[in-house]
Order: structure tokens, then sequence, then C-alpha cells
């Protein structure tokens, strides 16, 4: 008897930081490109580039940052103004 496998699912690429500058990064995810200032997302400013480009992608819509112990939706990435972010 032969089984069949479920048809591939979505697509993703892995997230990739493609800049990082004094004011903030940009991050690379399935063709879209986010700029994240370090004014609303203060969790990266003091981080080292090595430590900001070592990114996971986590169920198609959470990013983590493991050295930083960040964890970040899509959602909150695109619109920011929209969330309260807090920082301590």
């Amino acid at each position: 008897m032969k089984t069949k496998s479920a048809p591939p699912g979505q697509d993703t690429s892995a997230p990739e930081i493609v800049n990082v500058s004094a004011h903030g990064f940009w991050l690379l995810l399935d063709g879209t490109e986010y700029f994240l200032p370090f004014e609303k997302f203060p969790w990266f400013r003091n981080a080292t580039r090595s430590q900001i480009r070592d990114v996971q992608l986590l169920h198609r819509t959470h990013l983590y940052w493991p050295t930083l112990d960040v964890d970040l939706s899509l959602a909150i990435i695109a619109e920011p103004d929209r969330y309260r972010l807090v920082c301590k």
C-alpha cells in the first residue's frame, strides 16, 4: 500500500539582516524589507552586529534573537505604533 504525502506548505525564506546603521537595522523576510529603528526597538540599541544578525524565524510570524532573548511578531515589526513596547 502506497502512502501519499501531504502537499508542501508555503515557502518561507530565512530572515536576513541586510544593513545596520546608527539609527536601526533593516530586516529582509519573504521579499519584504522592514526597518527597525532603535528608538522604537530599544532592545537592539547596544547590541553588536553579530547579536542583531543572530535571528531565527519561529512559527512564520515571530522572530527570535536568542543571544538577546528578544521575541517579536511580524505585526509589531510592521506596525510598531499600534503596540505598546515596554523595555526595562
